[in-house]
């Protein structure tokens, strides 16, 4: 893992409750958003619960990204590890209920082994959008527009982190 802000790429860890259609979807636009990109290394989804564990994404978030230009997008969902607290620099929760489930999860790690084993920033990914505390709402159990209006946000998102993160990372070819 890089330290954030360092001369090194940045890893990125999205995570919702199941996996199959917040976090893959941020995963998505992140990737497509950052493909060239060389400040940025790793970039992942998960879940907090394993419900869809080895499922792949919703159907509607495949259509959405596809809509936008995202056909390559392959993922299996896979709940979050112990190890994902050390191994990524950044762990983006798409609501209150999974950033509260987060830092829950580093305390412990950090109580049990110390901070060297989990320093990654747990943070709320809606805080790179301009509106501090904003959430992702789940659009699994509703109509396709809630996966459009996902998309939107995981973009305003993304646009937000790279503005606020990445500039202050130097790339390679900056180095």
């Amino acid at each position: 893992m890089s330290a954030p802000g360092a001369h090194k790429p940045v890893s990125v860890l999205f995570v919702c409750l199941g996996n199959i259609c917040r976090s893959p979807m941020a995963e998505g636009v992140f990737r497509r958003m950052t493909q060239a990109d060389e400040r940025v290394s790793v970039i992942d989804s998960a879940g907090t619960g394993a419900y869809h564990e080895g499922c792949p994404p919703d159907p509607r978030t495949m259509t959405v990204l596809a809509d936008h230009g995202e056909t390559e997008y392959d993922h299996l969902a896979r709940k979050v590890r112990s190890s994902d607290f050390k191994d990524f620099d950044y762990i983006l929760a798409m609501d209150g209920e999974n950033l509260h489930h987060l830092r829950r999860s580093q305390r412990r790690i950090v109580k049990t082994s110390g901070a060297d084993a989990a320093p990654a920033k747990v943070m709320l990914f809606g805080d790179f959008g301009g509106r501090q505390g904003e959430e992702v709402i789940d659009p699994y159990y509703g109509a396709r527009d809630g996966f459009t209006i996902a998309y939107a946000q995981m973009t305003r998102f993304t646009n937000g982190f790279i503005e606020q993160v990445l500039s202050g990372v130097n790339s390679t070819r900056e180095a």
